[in-house]
């Protein structure tokens, strides 16, 4: 498990700077086998050093490349690709375990083509308005996947949204609800955007 100060959600990518050597051991370690470890939010607590709080929801990420420098420090590119739970966190021995098993994506019983696209839109608004203000973001045609479950992480993805709120985002029960979270996080910075233009581009 390699617990973060930041989130990351199924579809992201995830580059990593490892140097601490029980997080080296971890790579060595994830490479010989599956290729793949957890990532959990620190609640409160740093990434260095140990003793943080840790969320017992987070994200299994399969390692895309990986590079070892000379002097052993480890550079990952990491991929999330489905959701977790954490049933039990074992002694961090030598470095941080934990039991875990899959949070799979409930079945959806009715179409979320309409909501899907209200969320598109206020996402593509947000794009638009951080541009115009010189934010760097995506830009405005960045595509979101036809898949609206795949499509709402996307979004959350790219979207410049703080670390609790990606959280709320990989805490959704479902589809559903995490395209609803999204549009509403989407107005919430629009009208903060909005805001800011109106006064001259400055922050509120």
């Amino acid at each position: 498990m390699f617990p973060l100060g930041s989130v990351l959600l199924p579809s992201a990518v995830l580059p990593l700077h490892v140097f601490e050597p029980r997080y080296c051991d971890m790579v060595e370690a994830c490479l010989a086998g599956e290729g793949t470890f957890g990532v959990t939010l620190i609640e409160r607590g740093s990434e260095v050093g140990g003793g943080e709080v840790r969320s017992d929801v987070g994200t299994l990420a399969r390692i895309a490349e990986a590079e070892q420098f000379d002097d052993g420090r480890w550079g990952v590119i990491a991929v999330g690709t489905r959701r977790i739970r954490v049933l039990r966190w074992l002694p961090d021995d030598p470095y941080p375990i934990a039991e875990i098993e899959p949070w799979l994506e409930p079945p959806v019983d009715h179409p979320l083509t309409d909501r899907y696209a209200e969320m598109t839109a206020a996402f593509q608004r947000v794009l638009s308005l951080g541009h115009e203000l010189g934010d760097p973001l995506p830009p405005t045609t960045a595509p979101l996947s036809d898949d609206p479950v795949v499509g709402s992480y996307q979004a959350a993805v790219l979207a410049p949204l703080g670390p609790f709120d990606r959280q709320r985002v990989l805490l959704a029960l479902d589809a559903a609800a995490r395209i609803d979270l999204v549009e509403e996080l989407m107005g919430e910075l629009e009208a903060t955007y909005r805001a800011r233009l109106s006064l001259g581009g400055s922050s509120p």
